[in-house]
């Protein structure tokens, strides 16, 4: 099942049809699941879907480092300058993962939106990931495509120059929709990520989960250890894609980012 947060709420689509949802905090159901198949029983049908906006409510947006080995060796690049590169070796290979906070509501972008780049950076890149939907009582209820926007430079100057780096107006996208099963995703579940530049692909790249060297559920575990989130969460999971050292974005970039089973989420780059 997958559910899109419209103008007019939430909707749910199933064998290609939607449903208008009862109004209602979705991230609150302990079991979203369930419940979204007992109110498609009398929910009534969309005659003209409206589209998609960035399906978040008041959930807090968090998002964990270093969970694939291609994310280590350009983190381990971009800062060996500044003398940082040992620590996401470490970080890659010990038990705690990295795990910081990304985004409020006002600044997650949604589909067709526009993301940006922060004006005092020079090196800039998307990093396409899937996100988690976490309920307050951590339990993982459902999976969107997220763009955590990342200033490499600033990064790497200082590895605790990273919330600058990462955390700013534009810097978070999500959608189109969540999909929301009862059963893990496979391993060989694919993302894709493609930039386009004057209407041609300037990079493109995949990977799958299987690349994903940290469990879902141990990411979640570790970011509910000392904190509570009466709203639940989103959880970014990291990226195993990221565009060569001698590229940065450019205004009017277009990014698409696909994750079988949810959808493809595009934005340009303002």
């Amino acid at each position: 099942m997958l559910i899109y947060k419209t103008q007019t709420g939430w909707e749910l689509e199933t064998n290609g049809v939607r449903k208008q949802l009862p109004s209602g905090g979705i991230a609150t159901h302990e079991d979203l699941h369930g419940w979204l198949q007992q109110s498609a029983a009398t929910a009534s049908l969309v005659t003209a879907a409206s589209e998609p906006l960035a399906p978040i409510d008041a959930q807090e947006v968090w998002a964990a480092g270093v969970t694939y080995f291609r994310s280590r060796t350009a983190r381990m690049a971009e800062s060996e300058i500044a003398g940082g590169g040992s620590f996401y070796d470490r970080v890659y290979n010990a038990e705690r993962p990295e795990l910081f906070f990304k985004a409020l509501p006002h600044r997650v972008v949604g589909p067709g939106g526009a993301v940006r780049i922060r004006r005092d950076s020079k090196w800039n890149v998307p990093e396409p990931e899937l996100v988690l939907l976490i309920s307050p009582g951590g339990k993982i209820q459902g999976y969107t495509i997220g763009n955590d926007m990342s200033s490499r430079d600033i990064e790497g100057e200082n590895p605790l120059y990273l919330p600058q780096a990462k955390s700013y107006d534009g810097s978070c996208a999500l959608g189109p929709g969540i999909l929301v099963t009862s059963e893990p995703l496979s391993p060989s579940t694919e993302i894709r990520m493609n930039i386009l530049r004057a209407g041609a692909s300037a990079f493109a790249d995949s990977t799958t989960l299987a690349a994903m060297k940290r469990r879902p559920a141990e990411l979640v575990e570790y970011l509910f250890r000392e904190t509570s989130f009466p709203n639940g969460c989103f959880l970014l999971t990291g990226t195993g894609i990221i565009p060569p050292d001698t590229f940065t974005l450019q205004s009017g970039d277009a990014i698409e980012i696909a994750i079988d089973g949810i959808g493809s989420l595009r934005n340009t780059v303002a």
